[in-house]
């Protein structure tokens, strides 16, 4: 890594003798000649870019002899120039008139842009951000520079150790839609059962998802169950994959954190490499293209369990998980005529990884010395292939877009054991196990049809539409030896160390069927004001029928300040795995090992306690905002939101085996502890977006400064108790699991950006600040990880017209959470997966090619 430095100096002290190109001027405008803000202005076949200040004018120096432009922006159709003399006008038209109009989400008009939307919603340039950080997957990416998104890496926590979950809002991983080109994407089939996030959740895998492949991302920070369907409570996350045609890409990226807490010899751990192609070629002549991305990421353990502790340590190997990861993706589109054509997108994704469970100590009765003499660390391994492909053709019928579509997805993971043993076989016992999996698979028919009525006072758009979705979830078992004890009567405990495999009962096949329709109508009632109105009715198979509604208006005061405002109910379907989900596994409580039963929902053991079935959750939302563009160069967004969630499907707390009530029954099923899935909780949400962006140009350069924070208030505000637990509602979920809820993400995340480019060189430093975060530990005393602050740093310089150098680090001052007793948190280790994550500093370079 020293040699970070050498080269940077390099490159620093060659950009004054680097000729420069010619400094290209211009004005982005509309059809009615107003400024189009933010527009992306591309030199074709380079690195190079800019975007539009509030004026719509912009610079950029140009890195070719004869450049060409191509200037893009949400809602208008992309043009391409021939720079020459003078200063360039380009005037955007609308791209309502074609098929290839794009949708911002929150919107099926195909005009609306994202400073004209009624709801908020952010647009992350995927090229720009991967081009100046460190973090190489989907959810790292938007942790650092969405505030109202929270992901962090896990250990300890089994399945969620090897996918990542990630929440908006501070609400649920499950909470939130993912749609990929406006469609829906499968979600993972795994349930995340430790950890301080996503804790009893099923979400969606984002890093299936290569961010080489991804032209934006789209997130919708309001409530839109309406529009879309299930899980929208939070908001939705719209994946836009590239188009781009004649341009290949070509990036290498490599990585490593500086290990402060290692008392060993290596200074570094956690080497991470990525590489990644992507190329897209025109098809006939109407605007067609085949564009495919490559991508392989290679992740190495992290180290951090080495960290003193009052009591000793709980586990020898504590930090993220070793993990590989190949994927393939495509997007296409073949024209048919002037008014057809077909689509297609999809991809493949193959993950495999190993992680550290807890520690099996030498004299520890889950030991055989004579495999081990010195204990063992198990190894749990995940097998996930993950695949989806969506097929469609849209067509013009006089005046309607219709849009007919099938979209299958599939996620199938598989856990194996490794450096392990059933303590029950003694000294014959294998060391490898096969412990089982699931998978869940998702099948979407969906009609759309919009038309857009110009003449409507001033402009009515009217969307409607269908889906069919059938799901199906399956659990498997693993093989006899990872779950069965040989020796029946005797302390030892049965099955592979780590994790025991899942067992014949646990084994289930599932399905569902749900039918959707909605109408969605926006209604431009004069230039300045909009009404928009939302209407969804479903119905699944498993618990019944669901109708909500959204309405939203925005208001222009004046040309330079817009109010906005949403109101809407919402659902979410409890998933099939969470509804299907049994496994009986071991957890660690004060470092002791303890057999833990999670029964699925409508068993014999939950139907005995009178737990009622799983049913859908409920929400109420809303939304008022205004933005701002307070002069030429300073625009400003202020979003205050409410969210009411009930009946939220949870993890109960442990009911032991000398309980009262359920002790008998637990005992009977040789089991020390018991959790279930309930509708057991209702929480609301207070918060507010804010969002500053300053354009400014600082010599020959131009400075992009952004101020962007989420403030965000989680309150438990009711416990629901059924059966023969009624009026135990501090023991049902109590404090310890309420605690996990609300710390899915910080009170407040700030984010202060600095993004500088002259000429070849750019350069960006970024700030983060993280608010603190309170969990409680085993011993019942709360646990306060103060609030912490990060840094970004990189430096990136154009070595030629299609070759760019880009090196920094990211939390470049080491900055780690409050360390407690691995002994007393739930990881093991000395922090839980809260913040900003436990690696530290971490040094990265990237070479990227464009031609």
């Amino acid at each position: 890594m020293k040699q970070l430095v050498p080269i940077t100096i390099m490159c620093l002290a060659s950009a004054a003798a680097f000729g420069q190109g010619q400094d290209l001027t211009g004005q982005v405008l509309d059809v009615a000649g107003r400024p189009v803000v933010g527009a992306t202005v591309l030199e074709k076949g380079t690195n190079n870019g800019t975007g539009t200040d509030g004026s719509g004018r912009f610079t950029l120096r140009a890195r070719s002899q004869s450049p060409t432009l191509v200037i893009s922006s949400i809602g208008f159709a992309p043009q391409e120039v021939s720079a020459g003399a003078g200063p360039i006008s380009v005037r955007l038209a609308e791209s309502t008139t074609s098929l290839d109009a794009v949708q911002v989400v929150g919107s099926r008009s195909q005009n609306r842009s994202v400073t004209d939307s009624p709801s908020p919603v952010d647009i992350i340039d995927i090229r720009e951000v991967t081009a100046k950080t460190g973090q190489l997957d989907v959810n790292q990416l938007l942790q650092f520079v969405a505030p109202s998104f929270n992901s962090n890496r896990q250990t300890g926590s089994d399945g969620a150790d090897h996918v990542d979950p990630a929440s908006l809002r501070g609400l649920g991983p499950d909470q939130t839609l993912v749609l990929v080109n406006g469609k829906r994407q499968h979600q993972s089939a795994l349930v995340n059962l430790f950890g301080s996030r996503g804790r009893g959740n099923t979400g969606t895998d984002l890093n299936v998802i290569p961010a080489a492949s991804i032209q934006r991302i789209e997130i919708l920070r309001d409530g839109a169950a309406a529009q879309y369907g299930s899980d929208a409570i939070a908001g939705v996350i719209n994946i836009v994959l590239k188009n781009s045609v004649d341009e290949l890409t070509v990036s290498a990226n490599y990585g490593a954190y500086d290990a402060k807490y290692r008392f060993d010899n290596d200074r570094f751990d956690g080497g991470n490499f990525n590489a990644n192609v992507n190329y897209g070629i025109g098809v006939g002549t109407k605007g067609g293209f085949i564009n495919a991305t490559l991508d392989y990421n290679k992740r190495e353990h992290t180290q951090r369990a080495n960290v003193p502790s009052p009591d000793g340590i709980a586990r020898r190997q504590y930090g993220d998980p070793e993990v590989s990861n190949a994927a393939a993706y495509l997007n296409a589109k073949f024209p048919l005529s002037d008014k057809a054509h077909i689509y297609t997108f999809g991809g493949m994704n193959k993950r495999g990884g190993d992680a550290y469970a807890w520690t099996r100590f030498p004299d520890d009765d889950r030991n055989v010395p004579a495999i081990y003499p010195n204990g063992f660390d198990p190894i749990i391994t995940s097998d996930i292939v993950d695949g989806s492909a969506v097929v469609g053709a849209r067509v013009l019928v006089g005046e309607w877009d219709l849009d007919l579509s099938n979209n299958f997805g599939s996620n199938r993971f598989e856990y194996g054991l490794r450096n392990t043993l059933n303590a029950t076989l003694g000294a014959s016992s294998p060391t490898t196990f096969d412990a089982g999996g699931f998978q869940l698979q998702q099948n979407v028919v969906g009609l759309s049809a919009t038309r857009n009525y110009k003449t409507v006072l001033q402009g009515f758009n009217l969307a409607a539409g269908a889906e069919y979705r059938r799901e199906w979830y399956s659990l498997f078992a693993g093989e006899e030896a990872s779950y069965r004890n040989y020796a029946p009567g005797s302390d030892l405990a049965g099955g592979s160390q780590g994790f025991p495999g899942y067992q014949p009962s646990d084994a289930i096949k599932a399905k569902r069927d749900n039918v959707g329709a909605y109408i969605d109508a926006e209604l431009n009632v004069t230039q300045r004001w909009l009404l928009a109105a939302a209407l969804r009715y479903e119905n699944y198979s498993d618990f019944g029928s669901t109708l909500n509604y959204k309405a939203a208006t925005r208001y222009n005061l004046t040309e330079f300040l817009t109010l906005r405002g949403t109101f809407s109910t919402g659902f979410r379907a409890p998933s099939l795995a969470q509804i299907n989900f049994n496994s009986t596994f071991t957890n660690f409580i004060g470092g002791q090992p303890v057999e833990v039963l999670l029964a699925r929902n409508n068993s014999a053991v939950t139907q005995k306690l009178g737990i009622p079935s799983l049913k859908q959750e409920t929400s109420t939302s809303a939304n008022v905002g205004l933005t701002s563009r307070l002069g030429s160069s300073l625009s400003l967004t202020l979003d205050g939101y409410y969210i009411k969630v009930n009946d939220r499907v949870v993890l109960t707390s442990q009911f032991s085996a000398d309980d009262p009530i359920i002790g008998a029954d637990l005992q009977a099923l040789n089991v020390g502890q018991a959790q279930f899935f309930a509708n057991a909780a209702s929480t609301s949400s207070l918060g507010l977006d804010v969002v500053l962006s300053h354009t400014l140009t600082l010599n020959s350069g131009r400075l992009n400064s952004t101020l962007a924070a989420n403030f965000n208030r989680l309150r438990i505000d009711r416990v629901t108790t059924s059966g023969r637990l009624t009026g135990r509602e501090d023991e049902f979920f109590g404090p310890r699991e309420q605690a996990f809820v609300k710390a899915s993400a910080p009170p407040s995340k700030i984010n202060l950006t600095f993004d500088y480019q002259l000429g070849r060189f750019g350069a960006l430093l970024r700030f983060v600040r993280f608010a603190e975060v309170e969990l409680i530990d085993y011993d019942g005393n709360t646990q306060v990880y103060d609030p912490r602050t990060t840094t970004d740093l990189s430096l990136s310089y154009a070595l030629t017209d299609h070759l760019q150098l880009s090196m920094g680090s990211s939390n470049l001052f080491n900055v780690y959470p409050n360390r407690f007793d691995p002994q007393l948190t739930e990881t093991g280790g000395a922090w839980d997966p809260v913040q900003m994550g436990s690696n530290g500093r971490f040094y990265f370079a990237k070479l990227q090619a464009r031609f």
